[in-house]
């Protein structure tokens, strides 16, 4: 009672209504088992379709165990499960030895792809191991804008780089006419030009139409003011782009037309069909902008050379220029033309900046979902240098893609492979590259998993952390015949030590009957449920018509649906199997006969109705307990129960919370019993709860105990329907 100490009025607020039991979910299932990527530690997160199974654990394409390719069962199931009308699934991955891995994933059988460039100045790699990490990164760069300005002129700046033209019909128009002959006219001159004083003076090395000497000779001195009729002289000049001022040392790609010679200029070979220099801007001068070439950038350049921008402008050598310095990267699997599974935008080649590659792709990202989600990571080195990301970049790139993957001016497109490997499908090519692999198949002791509360759980013990799993499967260990058996028991700990969850067990691939009697009688659970044989399904991988599945995500989903459209005392047999084209094994009712009396439920094709569950028993021996339904039924009772009882605790152990404490469950089961759910045409019949002096004694009260005595008429299958028929004498 509150404490008064003044007069007054006083108003207080209080309930008049005992406590009240809210049904918890059963619904929701989890699946463990190796899948193509993902992460191998930690809390798994909910998923909610196919799709974010997908975009977490990769798609449904074999795994690969050394040199053999194994069906990846759990992407199957785990779509099965969302097909039959799961909501909600859990899914963690393992390895083989993921108790040895490490927060990245590091340390188990499967190993992640990295690429680094020559200089060690750039790392990529997957951020989870697997054969599925070799990917291939799209560059595409942001900006299109073209920054060379060309315009024709008669008033050159002092000093100025021109590119000079002329075509001269006639021996008079040219200054030296000795050296002129009637027959080489007409004749064109093509030239770089320096204003020197209002004179126009060859530059050397920079004439694309004989030599120096020669050209010297036929223009002579020509003089600003004076400029023959028949000659043009072009300004080059690089504008700013909407991006931001073009400085010292930005990056820029330049686009040359086809069989664009610039030896003349760069003391190199012909460069024959070369379509880009990529390098960069040495100057923003208005008058002489220059273009660096670095000889690690390009095939071809012995050395760092500069080139004026004026120089490649001859014979419509330049087509364009634009500039590199944010791009977007898309990340592909499959090869240059597989699925983009990741995009991300406005990244810089800059070092520092809130975009830069390392702080966009950390290797550990700050947010759950990147955790789950981004595939790939980069890590740069402490001091690579103003151009050392762009560099690196470039030498990553792959020597295909600088010569036909991509369009330099409709949409540069470069293209990295992370682990590209040559002709025969194992050794890497050039380059510093880790082999990624899938590793070797798990065992028992992987899917049991372990605590880890630094680094993160694995396996099923990963699931501890979740309170709303009912439901787990293993189906991708039922294709390990020689650790099956280990990891059903894995299973059954598990869900003894949960308390409130079962587990769907998967019979072994082309099982006899004899087979799956005798694996059967090696459990004897109610929290176990055996479902025989597997699945022929369509393969969703396009690679083959059809394949052959475990049974446990569909019943898993079936579970799941059932339990949503009806409730979880509905038994979740004869139900259809949605997505099953049929089983692979056919059972008919002679055979069932003997599966169905040892708790093996069958998977049954009727003419005309479909492909069934026709089974809804337990492994359990014990017939209080034999059915799937009464066991998940109680599961449900008692969690709701556990629950929305917590109230009680530390509460004064007397007759007003007795009172309390039955008037809450009386309630809580007259809703069941209301909604048919329990047997019995009366609530008396249906249930009784009792909570009081004969339930507990006095010990129990000096003990701090308040035992609460419950009971149920639970609803059961009608399994085996009878309708007796016999003759009767017609009454007259």
């Amino acid at each position: 009672m509150p404490e008064y100490l003044a007069p007054g009025v006083f108003v207080e607020e209080t309930s008049f209504r005992s406590k009240s039991i809210q049904g918890v979910g059963t619904s929701v299932a989890g699946i463990v088992g190796p899948t193509r990527t993902g992460p191998l530690r930690g809390t798994p997160e909910v998923l909610t379709s196919y799709g974010d199974y997908t975009r977490v654990f990769g798609d449904a394409n074999p795994l690969k165990y050394g040199d053999t390719e194994v069906p990846n069962y759990t992407a199957f199931s785990a779509k099965a499960f969302f097909d039959n009308g799961g909501k909600q699934l859990y899914v963690t991955r393992i390895t083989r030895e993921v108790n040895k891995s490490g927060v990245d994933g590091n340390g188990s059988t499967a190993i992640s792809a990295t690429r680094v460039d020559a200089n060690n100045k750039l790392t990529l790699g997957s951020r989870f191991p697997g054969e599925m990490g070799r990917y291939t990164l799209e560059l595409r760069w942001r900006e299109s804008e073209n920054l060379l300005s060309f315009e024709s002129t008669t008033i050159p700046h002092e000093n100025e780089l021109l590119f000079f033209t002329a075509t001269f019909s006639t021996v008079a128009e040219l200054h030296d006419d000795s050296t002129a002959v009637v027959d080489d006219l007409p004749i064109t001159v093509k030239a770089v030009v320096k204003n020197v004083g209002g004179t126009l003076t060859v530059v050397n090395g920079a004439v694309l139409d004989g030599d120096d000497a020669d050209i010297s000779a036929k223009l002579g001195p020509v003089l600003v003011a004076e400029l023959p009729a028949v000659s043009n002289l072009t300004r080059v000049t690089v504008k700013s782009p909407a991006s931001g001022k073009v400085t010292d040392g930005t990056h820029a790609h330049i686009s040359l037309s086809e069989q664009s010679d610039v030896s003349a200029y760069t003391g190199a070979a012909h460069w024959g069909s070369l379509t880009t220099l990529v390098g960069t801007f040495e100057s923003d001068a208005d008058d002489n902008p220059q273009f660096k070439l670095e000889s690690d950038l390009n095939e071809g350049v012995g050395a760092d050379i500069t080139i004026p921008l004026v120089a490649l402008a001859g014979a419509d050598t330049i087509t364009s220029a634009i500039v590199q310095r944010n791009f977007d990267l898309d990340v592909r699997t499959g090869g240059i033309n597989g699925e983009v599974i990741y995009s991300i935008g406005d990244i810089s080649t800059s070092v520092t900046g809130d975009n830069t590659l390392a702080k966009r792709l950390p290797k550990t990202p700050s947010s759950s979902d990147a955790k789950r989600t981004q595939p790939i990571y980069a890590n740069i080195a402490d001091n690579p240098g103003d151009d050392g990301v762009f560099n690196a970049l470039f030498n990553l790139f792959d020597p295909g893609a600088k010569e036909g993957n991509y369009s330099p001016v409709k949409e540069p497109r470069y293209i990295i492979e992370l682990n590209k490997v040559g002709s025969d499908g194992k050794t890497p090519v050039t380059g510093t590259f880790t082999d990624a692999s899938d590793g070797i198949a798990p065992t028992d002791a992987d899917y049991r998993g372990e605590i880890d509360e630094v680094k993160g759980n694995t396996g099923l013990s990963s699931f501890e952390q979740v309170e709303d799993i009912s439901i787990v499967a293993t189906p991708a260990a039922a294709a390990q015949t020689s650790t099956h058996q280990a990891v059903v028991a894995e299973v059954q700990a598990h869900c003894r030590k949960m308390r409130y969850r079962v587990g769907v067990v998967d019979s072994q691939k082309d099982m006899s009957i004899a087979d799956i009697r005798n694996f059967a009688s090696n459990f004897d659970d109610s929290r176990l449920a055996l479902y025989y044989p597997w699945v022929v399904m369509s393969d969703p991988t396009g690679a083959a018509t059809e394949i052959s599945v475990p049974p446990g995500g569909f019943v898993a989903g079936v579970y799941a649906g059932t339990d949503v459209t009806r409730g979880v005392h509905k038994p979740p047999a004869n139900e259809i199997v949605i997505g099953a084209l049929r089983f692979a094994q056919e059972i008919n009712q002679f055979q069932q006969e003997l599966l169905n009396p040892n708790g093996i439920n069958c998977l049954r094709s009727f003419p005309g109705r479909g492909h069934r569950v026709w089974g809804g028993r337990t492994l359990a021996s014990d017939p209080e307990w034999k059915y799937v339904n009464v066991r998940r039924y109680f599961l449900y009772l008692e969690r709701s129960i556990d629950k929305s009882s917590q109230w009680v605790v530390f509460e004064p152990n007397g007759e007003l919370l007795w009172r309390n404490v039955r008037n809450t469950i009386e309630d809580f089961l007259y809703n069941e019993w209301a909604n048919g759910r329990l047997l019995g045409s009366k609530p008396s019949s249906a249930f009784f709860v009792r909570c009081d002096r004969s339930t507990m004694t006095q010990a129990d009260l000096d003990e701090g105990r308040l035992v609460c005595e419950i009971g149920v008429a639970a609803l059961k299958p009608a399994e085996f329907v009878i309708f007796r028929i016999g003759q009767k004498t017609a009454d007259a």
